[in-house]
């Protein structure tokens, strides 16, 4: 019970996942300012503006540097996660969701006269732009600056 207890006191953990929440919180103010309508789904939605992966590993790689130096080994492997973290968003995940899209767009057109055909649509909105990664990465670095004195 004791280990329980010091996961829920690091509060570098609790800052990386505050960074996540409101990236996620900004998709749905974002959402609203773009359709005129609040719709929660967007609360667990990946992709969008502002990345929420790249913020949490963005705050955790800040916060390890921050606490432990940024010649140590911690900030080195946290570093060196949030990068690949980075490049999948924008990268991997991007390429899968745009695919996604094709792949929809060929079934569309396939199955038209088919209305018996109802499989579900691939999900199109898995990865990030550069952008989206960039804000992302913004926001997590200055929330773990904010917190810096908590850390």
């Amino acid at each position: 019970m004791e280990n329980f207890a010091s996961i829920v006191e690091n509060h570098l953990l609790w800052v990386s996942l505050i960074a996540c929440l409101v990236a996620q919180g900004l998709k749905l103010v974002i959402e609203f300012l773009r359709e005129g309508k609040f719709d929660a789904r967007s609360l667990f939605t990946t992709g969008g503006m502002p990345s929420a992966h790249s913020a949490l590993v963005a705050s955790l790689a800040t916060g390890v540097g921050i606490r432990e130096g940024w010649e140590s080994t911690d900030f080195a492997i946290a570093l060196l996660f949030a990068i690949i973290v980075m490049f999948d968003a924008a990268g991997v995940r991007q390429a899968a969701g745009k695919q996604a899209r094709l792949l929809n767009q060929i079934v569309d057109e396939l199955f038209q006269e088919h209305k018996d055909f109802n499989e579900e649509k691939l999900k199109e909105l898995l990865g990030h732009t550069p952008l989206q990664v960039i804000v992302g990465v913004i926001l997590g670095i200055a929330i773990a600056l904010l917190a810096q004195p908590w850390l």
